[in-house]
């Protein structure tokens, strides 16, 4: 025995060794942390107005969902739609508010799964449309006096900035690229509104909450940035998870949204005139999956 002890004692040592390793004593450990050990929830919000101002806009409903989950809960703006998207397939965000075409990208790419949807106070629907603004002494009355005018688009990954009247152009038999002088994206719908009131685009999309918001804010006069088209109705904005978060942890996030009071919500002004949330369904998006069909969009690539 004494002559093989030496060996029997080198592979004693080698065994623990890979033991330590494994569990990554030597700082290799690249195991994620278990759901349930899951300490903080991460919420990206999409670029609307001046990034420190929005988040002192979403603050009351960090503090309420904190207290509600009884975790903490991290917020931060991202750079544009793209990047929210990008944020949740990398897993440093698991909580966003997409519109509902940035929606359907992060289903695709990063497996972004709805779980409520806002009611309008003003409607009782969750509904809302593009508009389509340009100054009052632009001279443009109807969308083909648009031919040959500067026009401002919010993001490629905006649903009423941009997927709904390339759609509602299409109809029309307009080629915003042939046809308008010159195109922008303006990176957020306050941007769009302030590029059309400084007259550094002749006209531009948003959606009717955004205008509503910034002419109670305001920031826009109705009289100056008026509204030339209204579109058809388009599903409202869901608030999504990552679909791999705990279920029990997306269901008390869920439950804790549909039940937050009506004055909560009303302190959250970043969410404009929401009365409440309700529960979404993915089927909710069919339409603008199949609007994107139509304008040849691939949803399996971020824009």
């Amino acid at each position: 025995m004494k002559k093989y002890f030496p060996f029997f004692l080198l592979v004693i040592l080698l065994i623990l060794g890979a033991g330590i390793v494994k569990k990554g004593f030597f700082g290799n450990n690249k195991e994620t942390a278990k759901p349930e050990e899951m300490k903080t929830l991460k919420i990206g919000l999409i670029p609307a107005d001046d990034a420190e101002e929005q988040m002192r806009n979403y603050q009351p409903m960090a503090n309420y969902l904190s207290e509600k989950l009884e975790m903490k809960v991290e917020m931060n703006v991202t750079h544009d739609y793209t990047s929210a998207i990008e944020a949740m397939r990398s897993k440093h965000i698991d909580m966003a508010w997409y519109g509902p075409f940035s929606y359907i990208l992060a289903v695709n790419e990063a497996g972004a799964e709805a779980i409520v949807v806002g009611i309008r106070r003003d409607t009782g629907e969750s509904i809302y449309r593009t508009v389509i603004v340009t100054r009052a002494d632009s001279g443009i009355k109807t969308l083909d006096d648009l031919k040959k005018r500067t026009f401002a688009f919010v993001d490629p990954a905006s649903t009423s900035g941009n997927l709904f009247p390339r759609y509602v152009f299409n109809k029309n038999g307009i080629n915003p690229e042939t046809d308008f002088k010159t195109i922008i994206y303006a990176g957020t719908h306050n941007g769009v509104e302030l590029a059309i009131k400084n007259k550094t685009v002749d006209a531009g999309a948003d959606s009717d909450t955004s205008y509503d918001r910034m002419v109670k804010e305001g920031q826009i006069d109705p009289k100056v940035n008026i509204v030339i088209y209204k579109s058809d109705p388009i599903p409202g904005s869901p608030i999504a998870l990552r679909s791999d978060l705990p279920i029990e942890l997306k269901d008390k996030i869920k439950q804790a949204l549909i039940s937050m009071s009506e004055q909560t919500i009303f302190e959250v002004k970043g969410w404009g005139d929401i009365g409440k949330y309700v529960e979404a369904k993915d089927s909710d998006y069919e339409i603008i999956r199949e609007t994107a069909k139509i304008l040849n969009l691939d949803l399996t690539k971020l824009k």
